[in-house]
């Protein structure tokens, strides 16, 4: 289906100019959210048991389990223009979160795998190593969401400030700052009611996403810390660290859940075109006082 063709014939619609449609459009990103509650058939799991090919052991890092967070079947996923997802097959995500939170520069992939199993591959349920490698199974069900980088994001409903703008006064805003809210001002002046009709098309609560952005400042400090020299950090409203960000996608996006583990697996976009699953990385997060 041509998603940008039916926004931008709704923008259209809306008197909105074709110009900065066009503009608005750089940065929407389609993604899909998978929900236990949504509606039409499972296209995976949460938790339990995976089928893995037969003959392989389950993953491991170091002799230590590492536990299945999702498995997902991308021939029965929505498709979305310019996310190379295969097109068949199954994706299977590890992660011992605990161990991957607590070795926040650890060589990327050390304590989580992304398994692909191709379709007609000849495949068994596999006897988890430990009753703490399965969790309870939830299916899943997809649907489309419409992202956008948490910079063009609007604030919370109850405050006029979010994450990234920290209701800042002029001066107070860095360089870089000042420089979007400038854009955001004079290239998208119709940018409250394109953001709407994008949420509006494709809405989703989803708790877990594939694809679309996860540029907060825990996830952009974990990439550059496993992928800069040193493990070097940059502040997330920084403009080299945006630019990074805008490099991965996120192939699976757990929500923040207080109190407990929660994790992203990324993947640079030309990895993902090639297949690439070894270059996918993880960052766990942990949100507690």
């Amino acid at each position: 289906m041509d998603h940008q063709g039916e926004f931008r014939r709704a923008a259209l619609e809306s008197g909105i100019p074709d110009d900065e449609i066009n503009r608005f459009c750089r940065h929407l990103r389609l993604a899909i959210g998978l929900s236990g509650r949504g509606e039409g058939s499972p296209v995976g799991h949460i938790g339990g048991s995976p089928r893995l090919p037969v003959g392989m052991e389950w993953p491991s890092a170091g002799g230590v389990p590492l536990p299945l967070l999702l498995s997902v079947d991308c021939g029965a996923l929505p498709r979305v223009d310019g996310f190379d997802l295969p097109v068949d097959g199954t994706l299977l995500f590890f992660v011992h979160q605990e161990k991957d939170f607590g070795e926040s520069r650890a060589d990327p992939g050390r304590y989580s795998r992304v398994v692909y199993v191709p379709d007609g591959t000849e495949t068994a349920v596999a006897e988890p190593p430990g009753p703490s490698c399965v969790g309870e199974r939830i299916d899943v069900c997809a649907e489309l969401r419409a992202d956008l980088p948490l910079w063009l994001e609007e604030g919370d409903e109850d405050e006029d400030w979010h994450e990234f703008w920290e209701d800042l006064e002029w001066d107070d805003m860095s360089p870089f700052q000042q420089r979007l809210a400038r854009y955001m001002e004079r290239e998208l002046p119709h940018l409250d009611e394109l953001r709407s009709l994008a949420h509006g098309l494709w809405p989703s609560g989803a708790h877990l996403v594939i694809g679309g952005y996860a540029d907060d400042e825990a996830t952009i400090g974990g990439i550059t810390a496993k992928t800069l020299a040193g493990g070097a950090r940059l502040s997330y409203l920084d403009e080299d660290a945006l630019r990074l960000a805008s490099e991965w996608i996120p192939l699976a996006n757990e929500g923040g859940v207080y109190a407990e583990y929660y994790t992203k697996f990324m993947i640079r976009h030309d990895d993902l075109a090639a297949v690439r699953w070894d270059k996918a990385l993880t960052v766990t997060i942990f949100d507690a006082p």
